[in-house]
């Protein structure tokens, strides 16, 4: 995908502690209105959705059902969704940690780290990777739901051998085999299971608990039921293995856990400012930019609101993560449905709490 299809994707949607709850009484009618309808038109099983301002939670709800079936609500401080490409923030803030503990270093090639992987016609960087600007290809066919045991390094075996699609730095495509590929660069240059080096540098220290590696057969308290949609219905999801790309998309967690995150970053206090702001500033082609840093989304929405988030897309699982610096503003929504098409509703959700946000502050 080109960055123009890129952010032409995403800007049409507008343009470590407990967060405190907050004491001050707003009005969330209108968009408890259409989170609901949501539910109630059956575009989605379950939804659960969480929002901070200046780290106190201001809104924090669940609609609908975890497991349609059993009529299991959707609890948003404990069930777990799949939270696909929401993945890459959480992957690339422990990228960021072993930046500054010069474990590894972003402007070096990718095979000093991982010499085996097939060479190309150009080399490419740590940092070409995580922008998106290495020209590794995307997902084809059904690759976007393989149900196949992989290892992070096994997995390389689906494209390793394909020609890079241009050359690094000199163009854009977002995909999630750049992520496979950094997970991977990660455990050889630490020597440290990728997902093992995640929970001990930022799941657990800013406590989130409910946040996991998503692992085939290991039983997850509150996970949700995975579902896609149907005509009139959902039906159960098929089954994937998302294992080999945890980095970009193989994350399970919950709607609180995932405002720890962003929360963090407003913080200013996890990671030292300057590295914070590389992974925050989007990269530029011939002078155009991106819309994205390493590892996250970085623009404006169609008001001129700057943010920073991530969208995610994955199987049985969608979700919408933003920061809103000026407003101090966190927003964490995940449903439990493959793409949904819901995205015009979460957009219009979104500018709702930015704009309670502004009356909040007064």
């Amino acid at each position: 995908m080109g960055f123009k299809r890129f952010f032409s994707y995403f800007s049409n949607r507008i343009g470590g502690s407990k967060p405190k709850e907050s004491s001050q009484h707003t009005s969330y009618n209108k968009i408890d209105n259409l989170l609901q309808s949501l539910i109630s038109n059956t575009k989605v099983p379950g939804i659960a959705i969480t929002v901070t301002q200046d780290n106190k939670t201001i809104f924090n709800k669940g609609y609908g059902f975890s497991n349609i079936e059993k009529k299991t609500q959707i609890n948003p401080n404990t069930s777990v969704f799949r939270i696909a490409s929401v993945s890459k923030p959480i992957a690339a803030t422990a990228l960021a940690l072993m930046v500054q503990e010069g474990i590894i270093d972003l402007e070096e090639s990718f095979y000093t780290y991982v010499p085996y992987y097939p060479k190309k016609e150009w080399d490419f960087t740590i940092k070409q990777l995580a922008s998106h600007t290495a020209g590794i290809r995307g997902y084809r066919g059904k690759e976007y739901g393989l149900n196949i045991p992989y290892t992070i390094k096994g997995s390389i075996a689906i494209f390793k051998d394909d020609d890079l699609l241009f050359k690094p730095g000199t163009s854009y495509h977002y995909n999630s085999f750049d992520w496979v590929l950094l997970s991977l660069a990660m455990q050889e240059a630490s020597d440290i299971p990728f997902e093992e080096y995640v929970k001990k540098r930022v799941l657990d220290p800013l406590q989130m608990q409910n946040t996991y590696a998503e692992v085939k057969g290991k039983p997850i308290p509150y996970i949700t039921e995975f579902y896609s949609k149907r005509r009139s219905d959902f039906r159960k999801a098929m089954e994937v293995n998302n294992y080999y790309k945890i980095a970009g998309g193989g994350f399970l967690s919950t709607a609180t856990d995932i405002v720890k995150l962003g929360n963090a970053y407003l913080k200013d206090d996890f990671l030292q400012e300057a590295t914070q702001q590389q992974f925050l500033t989007a990269e530029k082609i011939i002078g155009e930019s991106t819309y994205y840093g390493l590892g996250w989304q970085v623009s404006t929405d169609k008001k001129g609101n700057a943010y920073y988030g991530h969208i995610g897309n994955g199987v049985g699982g969608y979700s919408n993560f933003f920061v809103y610096p000026k407003q101090g503003l966190v927003i964490s929504i995940l449903t439990n449905c493959t793409n949904p098409n819901i995205q015009d509703v979460l957009d219009e959700v979104v500018l709702e709490f930015v704009e309670k946000s502004k009356e909040l502050s007064l």
